[in-house]
């Protein structure tokens, strides 16, 4: 006779069915949420009783004690003052039984053991069978990684193209391919999946292109990319980089479209100071040439007086000079410059 009930409880433990009234259930002991989305803690409790639960979920992080983030006392809800308040509360009306929280918007800090309390006035619970415990852990993905090349690619040089984001939970892994022209992807060792690096040996020109990596883990993936272009030395000696004083024009550079008055130099300087200028031997259009200006109130120098009776008047001069008898120094001081002028007949042609 005592061996029936003893038989009937092993068949009891094996099908899963509580001899305890009171019990606390959950659906799983491990959540997993990607950071800005929506964790639900999955849990209920079984009761013979009508009385109302007293409920409550506690969150116990790592050095950190347990502290209570929502109840349910006498059919009153109640959110604790933690930076989860605005974000958490029941899936469920709790007298249904159903006592799953939901967190919205969850953050890598709000990973950790959360616990589920039930108690009933009028209704024990075998030790323990009255809470459930969930782990949370929240997801993070990747942040866009940072691409660089360390080393010149040049033509038989080693070159590493290395890969980091600075944040994601868990840690990432990175894989390297080029894209273009062609596809290629990377393996170990000239990879590391888990330091992002990847080394390029014995570069040639036909390595050049795209080269893309993605650092991915269960939360998502972001990718970065760099463009590598091969060089060879021979290149470099052919056509050098432009050295800085050519790439800066000149500032007394002149423009096409200059005019003849522009080529002229600077005039504040006294005669004899520099060399005479480009146009003191430039021709009018009409082969006179431009003398000094024109004095106040008077004619200009040099020309002869007017025509009387529509003769012309022949101009004396007191001390005439002989033609090529003025010292060539003293037209220098004058700043005269020579020029070569056709010679004429007397009836005025040239010869």
């Amino acid at each position: 006779m005592g061996a029936l009930p003893r038989s009937a409880l092993a068949l009891a433990a094996l099908l899963g069915v509580s001899t305890a009234v009171l019990e606390v259930h959950v659906g799983t002991g491990s959540v997993f949420s990607v950071e800005g989305q929506q964790a639900v803690l999955p849990a209920w409790y079984t009761s013979h009783s009508q009385r109302k639960p007293y409920v409550t979920w506690l969150l116990d992080k790592e050095h950190a004690d347990p502290f209570q983030i929502l109840t349910y006392l006498d059919g009153v809800v109640k959110v604790e003052e933690t930076e989860l308040k605005p974000r958490v509360g029941f899936l469920y009306p709790v007298l249904s039984h159903n006592i799953s929280v939901f967190i919205n918007a969850t953050r890598e800090r709000d990973s950790g053991q959360y616990m589920c309390t039930v108690n009933v006035v009028d209704e024990a619970s075998s030790m323990g069978k009255n809470i459930g415990v969930i782990n949370l852990t929240v997801l993070v993905p990747p942040a866009t990684p940072s691409c660089q090349l360390h080393g010149e690619p040049t033509v038989g040089a080693n070159v590493t193209l290395s890969c980091s984001s600075r944040k994601g939970k868990p840690s990432p892994v990175y894989q390297w391919q080029r894209t273009a022209p062609t596809l290629q992807v990377f393996f170990p060792p000239a990879q590391d999946w888990h330091r992002g690096t990847l080394k390029l040996t014995n570069l040639s020109l036909d390595m050049s292109g795209l080269y893309v990596c993605a650092a991915e883990n269960q939360a998502g993936s972001a990718e970065c990319h760099i463009i590598l272009e091969v060089h060879s030395s021979e290149e470099d000696a052919v056509a050098p980089k432009t050295p800085s004083w050519a790439r800066r024009p000149a500032p007394d550079t002149l423009s096409k479209a200059s005019t003849l008055s522009s080529i002229a130099g600077r005039r504040d300087r006294p005669y004899g100071a520099n060399p005479p200028s480009d146009t003191a031997s430039i021709l009018t259009a009409t082969g006179s040439y431009r003398g000094p200006p024109v004095r106040a109130g008077g004619r200009p120098p040099g020309l002869s007086p007017p025509a009387l009776n529509g003769a012309p008047q022949r101009r004396q001069d007191p001390n005439p000079i002989p033609s090529g008898s003025l010292p060539t120094s003293s037209l220098t001081r004058a700043g005269a410059v020579p020029v070569m002028v056709p010679a004429q007949s007397r009836a005025g042609s040239l010869v």
